[in-house]
């Protein structure tokens, strides 16, 4: 006897899958200010209402395209030197979001979200939130170790960190390289985030 259910289900999931690679290739051929919901739904082979039912507008596909493409591993190394893990981590991050395909993608994805509470509610939620949080983390292990000072606020030395990449990548057109991960920490660990040396 055939599972119906399951192979609807197998159906769905297949649909879907076909909806969000649709969406990256079209924004990618054409931009994501002429990406629209009639184009994602004639390359994928379904009807608008299909996306629809989906997804509520471009830029809610869009983002679960995106995001679901740039899965990766974003974990910190613990080998107990921070600024050797803090480097591979960021290392990680800059090969995954600030080469291509998916610099201009993730750009146009911010772009979005100044626009569309949703969109910015859901990539908080599920990228930007998850990403400090993994960095405050380490950086609080570190605290606890004595390789930070513990007076530091670790929300905005994540934001300090960070934010030298998102200004490069967002309001740029200069590529962000590993050569910029060296330089923020080497200015970061150069200008006193490490605890006082005792006297």
């Amino acid at each position: 006897m055939t599972d119906n259910s399951s192979a609807r289900g197998g159906r769905s999931a297949e649909r879907t899958a076909d909806i969000m690679r649709a969406t990256l290739e079209l924004a990618q051929e054409v931009g994501y200010a002429k990406l629209s919901i009639e184009g994602i739904s004639a390359r994928a082979g379904v009807g608008k209402h299909t996306v629809y039912r989906r997804w509520s507008s471009k830029g809610a596909v869009f983002l679960d395209a995106l995001l679901s493409s740039i899965e990766g591993d974003l974990d910190y190394p613990r080998t107990g030197d921070l600024v050797a893990d803090l480097r591979v981590q960021m290392i990680n991050a800059v090969d995954l979001l600030a080469k291509p395909p998916h610099d201009r993608l993730y750009a146009a994805l911010v772009g979005e979200a100044q626009h569309d509470p949703a969109v910015a509610q859901a990539l908080y939620e599920r990228f930007v939130e998850p990403q400090a949080a993994r960095t405050a983390d380490r950086l609080r292990l570190a605290q606890e170790e004595g390789q930070l000072s513990p007076d530091l606020d670790l929300e905005t030395v994540v934001a300090l960190l960070y934010g030298a990449y998102y200004h490069k990548l967002l309001l740029t057109p200069f590529p962000v390289s590993t050569k910029d991960v060296d330089l923020v920490l080497d200015v970061f660990f150069r200008i006193g985030m490490r605890p006082p040396a005792e006297s």
